[in-house]
C-alpha cells in the first residue's frame, strides 16, 4: 500500500459523523445560571446540556472504539437497522441483452445501549463550587474514566455488557487469532486473515508499549536462511502508520503489549441514544476505589464527595470475518530440574 495518513486525516476520509445532540434532553432552563448556581444546590439530576454536550465530545474524540467505528443514531435503548454484506457490482451489457444487476445481501441488525457508570471523587469544598466551575474541573476525568471503560469492554472484552466484543469476534472465526512476536511475516498473516475473506484492513488497533516492536514490520524478499534483501519498514513511527494505514493506540493495562488488532472498522457500529445524568453524595464507602492501603474510601471520614455519572452506550460488531488479532505466543512453563 502506498502512502501515508495519521488517524485524524483517516477519520476526515471517513463518512462525516451526523450526532444529533438536540436528541439529548434539554436541562437548562431559561433561568438556570450555572454561574449562580452552587452544587450544593445541585446534587442530582441530568447534567447540564452545555457540559454533557462537551463531555460527549471529549469521550468520542479519545475512545478508540469510537474513532474507528461508525455511528449509529439511537433516540432509545435498542436501535434496529440494516446494512449491506457484499459489494454492489457492475457488469458488461450487450445489444439487446438484459442488464444484470448486483445482488448484495441486505441484514438486519439490532444494537442495544447499556448504561456505563463512573465514580469521580472530589473534597467537600467542590460542593461550594459553581455548577460551571465543578463540571469544568470534573470534565477530563468523566471522561476519561467513561471512555476507557467502553473501549476496554467493546475491545478487550472486560466486564463487557455488550451482545459481543471485538476480542470474542475475532476468536469465532479460524485462523484470524495468529500467536507470535510482530513481525513482517505475522504482520502479513494478520492482514491475510481480514483479506482472505473478502474484506479491506483499513486501520490498527495498538498500544504505545508497542512502537518499538513495530519497527520490526518489514517487507521484502526472503531468503532461505531467513534473512530479507533490501528490507521495506512498513512503520512510520512519525506518521503513526502502519503500511501506510492508520493505528490507534488503546491506553489500557488490560491489553497485553505485543496485541495488535486489525480489520474493516466500518463494521463496528456504535450508539449514544440519552443525556448524561450525575448524583453526587458525601456518605457512605465506596468499594470501588480504594487508598494507598487498599482500603475502600469512606467518604464521611474523609470529608469528601462522590459523584457517579453515567451514561448511555451501545455496540456491536457486524461481521466477526472483518477482523483479526495478533497476540503473544504463550510461554511455555520450564520443566523442572531433573525431569
Amino acid at each position: 500500500m502506498n502512502g501515508e495518513i495519521n488517524l485524524k486525516t483517516y477519520q476526515k476520509m471517513k463518512a462525516p459523523l451526523r450526532l444529533n445532540i438536540q436528541h439529548f434532553a434539554e436541562t437548562d432552563s431559561a433561568k438556570f445560571n450555572p454561574d449562580n448556581v452552587v452544587m450544593s444546590n445541585f446534587m442530582e439530576g441530568e447534567i447540564p446540556t452545555q457540559f454533557s454536550d462537551v463531555i460527549v465530545e471529549d469521550v468520542m474524540a479519545n475512545s478508540v472504539t469510537m474513532q474507528l467505528a461508525q455511528y449509529e443514531e439511537m433516540t432509545q435503548q435498542k436501535k434496529e437497522f440494516t446494512y449491506l454484506t457484499g459489494p454492489l457490482g457492475a457488469y458488461w451489457v450487450g445489444e439487446g441483452k438484459k442488464i444484470q444487476t448486483s445482488k448484495p445481501t441486505v441484514v438486519k441488525a439490532v444494537m442495544e445501549a447499556h448504561k456505563l457508570g463512573v465514580i469521580v471523587l472530589a473534597t467537600r469544598e467542590a460542593l461550594q463550587y459553581t455548577v460551571r466551575q465543578f463540571f469544568t474541573q470534573m470534565r477530563p476525568h468523566i471522561a476519561k474514566a467513561l471512555y476507557t471503560k467502553f473501549d476496554e469492554a467493546a475491545i478487550l472484552n472486560v466486564d463487557n455488557p455488550f451482545l459481543q466484543s471485538l476480542d470474542q469476534a475475532v476468536r469465532n472465526v479460524d485462523n484470524h487469532v495468529i500467536s507470535g512476536p510482530i513481525n513482517g511475516e505475522n504482520y502479513f498473516a494478520l492482514t491475510d486473515a481480514v483479506n482472505d475473506e473478502g474484506f479491506d484492513v483499513n486501520a490498527f488497533i495498538s498500544k504505545k508499549q508497542n512502537k518499538s516492536l513495530l519497527r520490526n514490520v518489514v517487507d521484502g524478499f526472503k531468503q532461505e536462511d531467513g534473512t530479507i534483501v533490501d528490507p521495506t519498514r512498513l512503520y512510520n513511527r512519525n506518521a503513526n502508520t502502519l503500511d501506510g494505514l492508520p493505528i490507534a493506540e488503546l491506553d489500557s493495562k488490560e491489553m497485553a503489549k505485543g496485541t495488535l488488532y486489525a480489520g474493516d472498522f466500518n463494521y463496528l457500529r456504535y450508539g449514544i441514544p440519552f443525556n448524561l445524568n450525575f448524583k453526587i453524595t458525601d456518605t457512605g464507602q465506596i468499594s470501588t476505589i480504594t487508598d494507598e492501603n487498599g482500603d475502600p474510601i469512606n467518604l464521611f471520614e474523609r470529608e469528601m464527595v462522590a459523584m457517579r455519572a453515567t451514561m448511555d452506550v451501545g455496540f456491536m460488531v457486524l461481521k466477526d470475518e472483518a477482523f483479526a488479532k495478533l497476540e503473544p505466543a504463550a510461554e511455555t512453563p520450564e520443566a523442572p530440574a531433573g525431569a
